[in-house]
This record gives C-alpha cells, structure tokens and sequence, in this order.
C-alpha cells in the first residue's frame, strides 16, 4: 500500500497523537519496560505543535490516515520531554547550530515501510534547504538502529527522567548533511 508524505496542519493533531501512542506502546514497548511506556503516553505521546506551526513537521498518508509523523525544528528545543525552559523557543543559527530531528512516530501496523525514512529525508531536505549542515536527535532506544541505518551517528547515552520522574534513557545522535 502505497503512502505519501506531507506537512502537517493543525487540523491532523488528534491523529498525530493517535499515531503517537500507538508507536509508543507497540514499538517503544520493545525497549521500555511498562511503567516506562504508561509514563511516556502522558508526556511523550503528544505533538509540539511549535512544529506544526513553523511548517517543519511532516506527516505520512495512506488511504486518508494518517500512519506516520515527524520533523525538524530550527528552534533550540531538542526534544518533548527536555522540559519548556524560555530559551526552547530560540532560532538556531544554520551556521553553527545543528537544527533538530522531532518526534518520529510509525504507526505499529505500518513499521518497517519506510515511513520513518520517508519522513527523514524530507526533514533532512528542508533542513539542508534552510542552511543547516547538521542534524542532531535525542532517540528513543526503540529507534537507535533505524537513526543509525540512515547515516546518524551515535553519541551519548543520556538518563533522562521524564516529567514524573520515571527513568527513560535516550541516545544523542547527529548527522551530518552533505
């Protein structure tokens, strides 16, 4: 079945937010245990509509459903859970900054599609197109091999805590654009 990537509106929040949780419990499950899981569907499972807003989040289509999400960001906020500090909201410069890969969702009957690299590609376009020659991404441990697979590099491991103090560790990885 064939699929088809565009931007996103404010109107595809609820099922952006569907596709969110769906992927959190059937493929973040695979590397998180259950408390983890239930805490990430309260603070992870939600769209920054920042993205949405600024025209740098993406959604796959299939059959008038949303199936996939995701994006990049110019601002400094690297992902959901690293809190809402006033400084989040702050340009990147594409000079010296690495402009942010965004919350990559796949809907868990549609994993392994290549709409999580569908999706990334066109956030890498239009990042390259904007000035940036750098990505960076904090991954959930479910998405490492999938990042890696399309040329990121990994860094370091990071213990975050999300926001009711339950552990869930992320990996930091970057890419550079050619």
């Amino acid at each position: 079945m064939e699929f088809r990537v565009r931007k996103a509106t404010m109107a595809d929040v609820d099922a952006i937010e569907a596709v969110m949780r769906d992927s959190l419990v059937g493929l973040s499950s695979r590397t998180y245990d259950p408390v983890q899981v239930q805490s990430s569907l309260a603070f992870v499972g939600h769209v920054d509509e920042w993205l949405i807003e600024d025209g740098t989040y993406f959604v796959a289509e299939a059959n008038g459903s949303i199936v996939g999400c995701g994006g990049w960001s110019r601002r400094r906020k690297l992902y959901r859970g690293s809190g809402s500090a006033g400084s989040d909201a702050a340009l990147l410069d594409p000079g010296s900054d690495a402009a942010r890969v965004r919350a990559m969702f796949v809907a868990t009957s549609w994993a392994r599609r290549g709409i999580a690299r569908a999706i990334l590609d066109a956030s890498e376009r239009a990042a390259r197109a904007e000035g940036f020659q750098r990505l960076e991404l904090m991954s959930m441990m479910s998405a490492v091999e999938m990042y890696h697979a399309c040329g990121y590099l990994r860094g370091e491991d990071v213990a975050a805590k999300l926001e009711d103090g339950t552990d869930y560790p992320l990996v930091r990885m970057t890419k550079e654009l050619a």
